[in-house]
């Protein structure tokens, strides 16, 4: 088993965000071929074969899910294809397998349990992991090394953009001073660091820490490049009648999925936008699981 994944019987129960709704938009059918473009535990891909789909081409940039959710999946593994790739390399993907057009594609932009919950890739400031933040640890540079080279007006830049801190410059100049100190080992001390610099008094929603450490993910995973191009060569795999499905976890991303959904909508006669507003989880379902409760989905339908 890859490096920090978990045994299924220590990994925390998965619910797939949406599931439901994703099923409902899609309207899978036997024979039809889709593409789960981030698989994670495979929760989604489950419920899409459960309900009629005839074969899932999955993704995900992380093989530490991928082993897992081969274990999860192994019932259903004859109608599912399980590929080491980022969603942003489908039009790779699909050449390789001289794939031209898909009935589906789905795309859940939001970090796994698995991953948020494993202090091992250091993305929660709630237990001390180390500086790495990687999705996909095969490749990339972790966090310590980007922090190592980084100046103040380019950290706080970043902190500003994808974490919308207003405290941003007083962040990053606390970030760089226990650099320089050698204070910062590892995500705790990180996390208190931030909590020091953007925490205010008295009681306070989110954690003080949380916007920063989105940001600092983001920018590390470049997750917010090449987003709009995907959605873009997505939506030119979809054969007639194909639908594309994008969950969203964070303002910065259900803009560009908004703002690329309707320019398709202007632009493209054959471009139906299903989600006039985007769909969030109702109040059950954020009561059986908290994290999903930023989730933001839209979907778009090629017209027959």
């Amino acid at each position: 088993m890859p490096e920090g994944s978990r045994s299924l019987a220590s990994e925390p129960q998965h619910e797939p965000v949406l599931a439901a709704e994703v099923v409902r938009l899609m309207q899978p059918r036997p024979g039809g071929f889709y593409v789960d473009c981030t698989l994670g535990l495979g929760g989604h891909t489950r419920a899409l074969v459960a309900a009629g789909a005839g074969r899932v081409l999955a993704l995900d940039r992380d093989e530490a899910a991928l082993a897992l959710a081969r274990n999860r999946l192994g019932d259903i593994a004859s109608h599912v294809e399980l590929v080491h790739a980022d969603y942003r390399r489908l039009p790779d993907v699909l050449a390789a397998r001289d794939r031209t057009e898909v009935d589906g594609v789905l795309a859940d932009l939001g970090v796994s349990s698995l991953q948020l919950d494993d202090p091992a890739r250091g993305l929660s400031f709630r237990d001390a992991g180390p500086l790495d933040m990687r999705l996909d640890r095969s490749q990339g540079e972790t966090l310590a090394t980007r922090l190592a080279h980084v100046d103040a007006e380019t950290l706080a830049d970043v902190i500003y953009r994808f974490g919308e801190e207003r405290h941003a410059r007083r962040v990053a100049r606390a970030i760089l001073a226990a650099r320089d100190r050698g204070a910062l080992g590892d995500t705790g001390d990180l996390a208190a660091v931030v909590r020091r610099a953007a925490g205010g008094r008295g009681w306070q929603r989110i954690d003080p820490a949380t916007r920063t450490f989105q940001a600092l993910r983001i920018w590390v995973n470049d997750e917010l490049d090449g987003l709009d191009t995907f959605l873009a060569s997505a939506w030119q795999a979809l054969a007639r009648g194909g639908r594309l499905i994008v969950l969203a976890f964070h303002s910065l991303e259900d803009r560009v999925v908004k703002h690329t959904f309707r320019q398709l909508a202007t632009t493209d006669a054959r471009a139906n936008l299903l989600t006039r507003r985007p769909i969030v989880p109702d109040d059950d379902e954020r009561a059986r699981n908290p994290r999903s409760r930023s989730a933001r989905l839209r979907s778009l339908e090629k017209l027959a």
